[in-house]
């Protein structure tokens, strides 16, 4: 099943900082930009980094305030989260506020892979790479969220066009499909169960399903033939071994 790719859904007109680029005129593109996170790219529009509001709250939030006791002020201690933070704490330009190595996805990359990586990884956006690692666009959940904006009838056409008469060879009109906000409803008769596992399965798949009511009936029930029985050859064979 395909899905729609990274690339049509990014944003192309990125807002970056460099290495060298200043604290402040970081904070100054977060804020002008009303963004919450940006790319640091090198000479090669190579992304290097990534830096979000959090970095600069952090740097912040762990200065020493200078009306507490000098008694009072504890080290951090020596993890390397704890080193990581404390040299955030110093930090004058992008490069040492970045964090790294950088979460990216690139731009043929399937929408479903980009928010699969935001969920493990726990991040809000990711930079997009094209097929020499280079910057070209960055995309955020909000962004990934575009899929569940597709029109019914775009869903509807979907499923006729590519799973069934596509993928299954059923007669376009055989089988009733209505979407209803995202929902796809399946009603009607195939030929065989599998078909119907299969017809289910990769409706759940395409780009805008919330979810699937499973009304299919079959006229043979393939899986539970006896061993010695002749196998049913079709279209289906193909698609339950990739399932």
């Amino acid at each position: 099943m395909k899905h729609n790719k990274v690339g049509s859904v990014m944003t192309s007109d990125v807002v970056r900082a460099t290495y060298g680029t200043p604290f402040k005129e970081v904070a100054r593109l977060l804020a002008d930009h009303h963004i919450s996170g940006l790319p640091v790219v090198d000479e090669d529009d190579k992304v290097i980094g990534v830096i979000s509001e959090t970095d600069l709250v952090v740097r912040q939030a762990a200065t020493a305030d200078p009306s507490t006791p000098l008694r009072r002020r504890r080290l951090p201690a020596l993890t390397r989260n704890a080193r990581q933070q404390a040299a955030k704490v110093k930090a004058r330009t992008a490069g040492q506020l970045m964090t790294e190595p950088p979460v990216t996805v690139h731009a043929d990359d399937s929408i479903v892979e980009a928010a699969r990586t935001m969920a493990q990884r726990r991040v809000e956006r990711l930079p997009v790479l094209d097929e020499e690692h280079r910057l070209v666009g960055i995309v955020t959940r909000r962004d990934l969220l575009q899929v569940f904006l597709r029109p019914d009838a775009e869903i509807r056409e979907h499923v006729v066009q590519e799973v069934l008469v596509r993928a299954l060879w059923v007669p376009p009109h055989s089988i009733d499909v209505s979407v209803t906000e995202g929902v796809v409803t399946l009603t009607g008769q195939m030929e065989r169960k599998s078909e119907t596992e299969i017809a289910v399965s990769m409706t759940r798949q395409i780009d805008g399903v919330v979810a699937v009511v499973d009304k299919l009936t079959w006229r043979l029930d393939d899986e539970r033939r006896q061993p010695d029985e002749q196998a049913l050859h079709g279209v289906a064979d193909g698609w339950l071994r990739k399932l």
